[in-house]
């Protein structure tokens, strides 16, 4: 059986792919810090699994650490790599602790790995990198911008790592995520803030159940058609099977090092104001929101070309934004003990 490690698999994309794993047979070994994140969701992978999750509290940025679990739970076949910071209003607040969190925990990770011989990373990366392209949707050919925000740069700076860095004996794909929402269907696992949601369907569910008082819409004035940002959302469990699908393609590969990017995304373009409506269409619950000023580092429209990894990893989305939707709303409720 092979074994994977999962770094950050209490957050959010981690336990929603552990589970995926588990489930698919592979053995999974899970750490985190539970720096954003809580001992919730890894409750969750259980009760879905029905299996023990093997889980070591840590950090990538400890090399120590990585080390006695990689001589204790090794040899691993494959490593995914979720472990990061990621709201790109944060980012903004506190550059300094995302350069250092999000970089040096893949170089620490990756020397680690190196002096383990473990090859096969499948690294979370973001369409952040792109900045605000030129064209949409975006393919993986598609040029880097500048990075709207401290966040997206350091995606852009560990793709870079790397690309230079796979030559010296690693296979790596780099997974560009666009927008991720929604919860498992179980509503045992979704995504679970700590503190105010940086994300916006957290917000929006938080906000139809009566946590926050009203959702703010950032923008009214972009050049859209109902002037709010578009973004790619793509339900988690999507996101989840491509990471399978994406380790498998690197377990087949037979040259000694290769690198590949794909996007992950459904190629559909959804303004921030249709999906606030599609969510009061499906759940049939008011939602009080209202428009606020743009929020610095938001990238006015990006949607992506997924054609490449339909092709090279034969992966497909089969979730809808308003499934994806409904899973979060159910996950809210069961939050709430409303179920």
């Amino acid at each position: 059986m092979k074994k994977i490690l999962v770094t950050g698999g209490a957050g959010y994309i981690g336990a929603h792919t552990a589970v995926e794993l588990m489930n698919a047979g592979y053995e999974t070994v899970l750490i985190d810090n539970f720096s954003k994140s809580n001992r919730t969701l890894l409750e969750g992978i259980e009760k879905i699994t029905g299996k023990k999750v093997s889980f070591y509290e840590g950090d990538c940025l400890d090399e120590v650490f990585l080390q006695n679990v990689f001589k204790s739970h090794g040899p691993f076949s494959c490593v995914m790599h979720f472990a990061a910071y990621k709201s790109v209003g944060e980012s903004v607040q506190d550059p300094l602790g995302y350069y250092r969190n999000n970089i040096q925990s893949l170089v620490t990770l990756l020397q680690v790995m190196k002096q383990n011989n473990v090859k096969d990373i499948v690294f979370s990366s973001s369409c952040t990198v792109y900045g605000q392209p030129d064209h949409i949707p975006v393919d993986e050919n598609t040029p880097f911008k500048r990075a709207e925000s401290p966040y997206g740069a350091t995606k852009q700076m560990c793709e870079r790592v790397l690309e230079d860095a796979f030559i010296t004996g690693f296979k790596v794909i780099s997974l560009r995520y666009f927008n991720p929402i929604g919860a498992h269907p179980s509503a045992w696992i979704g995504e679970l803030p700590i503190g105010p949601p940086n994300n916006l369907v957290p917000y929006i569910t938080q906000t139809a159940i009566g946590i926050r008082e009203k959702l703010t819409v950032f923008g009214s004035d972009y050049n859209t058609p109902d002037g709010t940002c578009i973004r790619d959302f793509i339900h988690v469990v999507d996101l989840a099977l491509a990471h399978i699908k994406a380790m498998e393609y690197l377990n087949k590969v037979s040259e000694p090092t290769h690198y590949q990017t794909l996007n992950l995304g459904t190629g559909l373009g959804v303004s921030v104001m249709q999906l606030i409506n599609q969510f009061i269409e499906v759940t049939k619950v008011k939602l009080p929101y209202v428009m606020g000023p743009r929020r610095p580092g938001d990238v006015e429209k990006v949607y992506a070309d997924p054609a490449k990894a339909n092709r090279l990893i034969e992966w497909k989305t089969k979730y809808s934004v308003a499934d994806a939707l409904l899973h979060a709303w159910q996950w809210e409720k069961k939050l709430a003990g409303r179920s």
